[in-house]
């Protein structure tokens, strides 16, 4: 399990904060423990807001940290502007936080704070160049220094109370891109729009990758024979975002299956 006294005790070393908030359950319990830790006045909840962001998901950040007391900035970052973003390269996660980190930097000297980013060690495995340009920039990773795996930070948020203790894991847009495909607003309001189309009808878990005019749907295991069961609503919850073709996975749900190609 991980150490939550240890994790406050390095929160309160840092003393102020600017917490990466995507509203997942790593970072939510990152920022809410800051916040709990040091007080509202010394912790910001950063939300990078662009066409990688899914629009439900920035509201859920507004709407979390207006439930939880704390401070919110909605930051536009331009990751769509720099060329080796949009190639879409097996380094795409390095340039968008980059884009994040030079976006967030004055924003935490001017608090005299520090840059901190919900990283757990189960992280650590897998394929995130994002971490290593986060930490070129002097962000920190309070829970991979604190010993918190996927696992522990879920478990401690149900200690905690916190709503997103079981929120399904979520991604930038882009993650859903094969790597090679350009990142397009286009595209990623597509897949947007599929995703969203399908959690209303009640699908939570899930993944939609863009192949052109083919949508590729990923969902657990579990969900597998209720989509077949109910496939011409999830067609057609699919064709609405402008996808022709809509195929089922039937390896189900896998979080980072693209980085595949890369090895």
């Amino acid at each position: 399990m991980g150490d939550l006294a240890g994790l406050r005790d390095g929160l309160r070393e840092l003393d102020r904060v600017v917490a990466a908030f995507s509203g997942g359950a790593d970072s939510a319990f990152l920022a809410w423990v800051a916040a709990d830790t040091l007080g509202a006045e010394r912790v910001v909840a950063a939300t990078a807001v662009s066409p990688s962001l899914a629009p439900s998901e920035l509201a859920d950040c507004e709407q979390l940290t207006r439930e939880w007391g704390m401070r919110w900035l909605p930051v536009e970052t331009k990751e769509l502007d720099r060329p080796e973003y949009v190639a879409n390269g097996g380094d795409r996660c390095y340039h968008c936080k980059a884009e994040l980190l030079d976006t967030l930097a004055p924003v935490a000297a001017e608090m005299g704070a520090t840059v901190v980013l919900g990283v757990n060690l189960d992280d650590l495995g897998d394929h995130r160049p994002g971490q290593a340009a986060a930490a070129e920039r002097g962000a920190r990773f309070p829970l991979v220094e604190s010993g918190f795996t996927k696992r522990d930070v879920r478990e401690a948020s149900r200690q905690l109370g916190l709503r997103t203790w079981d929120k399904p894991a979520g991604a930038c847009l882009a993650s859903r891109l094969p790597y090679g495909t350009p990142v397009t607003v286009g595209r990623l309001q597509s897949v947007a729009a599929a995703e969203e189309g399908l959690r209303r009808l009640g699908f939570g878990q899930l993944r939609v990758r863009h192949y052109g005019d083919l949508a590729r749907v990923e969902l657990p295991e579990a969900d597998l024979a209720a989509a077949v069961d109910r496939r011409e609503e999830l067609v057609a919850a699919v064709r609405a975002a402008g996808y022709r073709y809509v195929t089922l996975d039937l390896e189900g749900f896998r979080s980072g299956n693209l980085n595949q190609a890369l090895r």
